[in-house]
């Protein structure tokens, strides 16, 4: 079921162009110079290829919630995932949103120099300038107040979100955000679901981030339960009026 991504409506960026391509259940939010639809939608259509075949062939790849080996031989995106999967702990599933950001982002550099691609709340950006991304935590009364403010010469960089009460993605945590940070976006998007896996209470926030801290490849971590923010590393916040 189509679920309504109102948590869109706060990343406009009036010095670029959006579009939106959307392949079974990947939905993506673009922005880059022009609206570049066609050169995105073939590259999604590539990797989901791969990844479906792969998925045929091996199906556990798609229901394991634990870190799977996969041949040399699998296609980039897969070898990716699991390569993100192994590190936080998780399955490799639990990376695909931010793999598949990266790619297509990656891919339109060609055409653009800036560009920003939200898949799910998972996002990939590569940027010459400073861009401030929203906080979105749901029912917290942090949404829509603080954003994350990104430098250019961080990125690219991967800035991937998970919930255990806002949206459809697995969690076995009750985090309202679970925000990580890394050039990886695969990696940012796996460590993220591992992140939010420990949180159900403000409580568990500092564990989580002790976690975030063991995990190789990550650069920061925002974590959010109800009124209560929990931030490691380079992350930047601007207060948003």
């Amino acid at each position: 079921m189509y679920q309504p991504r109102t948590y869109r409506q706060w990343a406009a960026t009036e010095d670029l162009v959006s579009f939106r391509v959307v392949v079974g259940e990947t939905d993506l939010l673009i922005r880059a110079s022009s609206d570049f639809s066609d050169q995105a939608l073939e590259i999604v259509k590539r990797c989901r290829a791969g990844l479906e075949d792969y998925i045929t062939r091996h199906p556990l790849f798609a229901v394991t919630l634990a870190p799977i080996g996969v041949e040399d031989c699998a296609p980039a995106l897969v070898r990716e995932m699991a390569a993100a999967a192994q590190a936080a702990g998780v399955g490799p599933m639990a990376a695909v949103a931010g793999a598949i950001a990266r790619e297509v982002g990656t891919g339109l550099l060609p055409f653009s120099e800036e560009v920003i691609v939200e898949n799910g709340g998972d996002i990939y950006v590569r940027s010459s300038r400073p861009r401030l991304v929203g906080l979105y935590a749901g029912e917290s009364p942090l949404t829509g107040k603080v954003a994350f403010l990104i430098q250019p010469e961080d990125t690219p960089l991967g800035i991937c979100t998970s919930s255990g009460t806002v949206g459809h993605s697995l969690s076995f945590g009750l985090a309202d955000a679970a925000a990580a940070f890394s050039p990886s976006a695969a990696l940012a998007d796996a460590a993220a679901t591992a992140i939010g896996n420990r949180v159900r209470t403000a409580e568990d926030i500092p564990g989580a981030i002790a976690f975030a801290q063991s995990v190789p490849g990550l650069t920061g971590v925002a974590i959010v339960k109800g009124d209560v923010l929990g931030v490691w590393g380079k992350v930047q916040l601007e207060r948003v009026q």
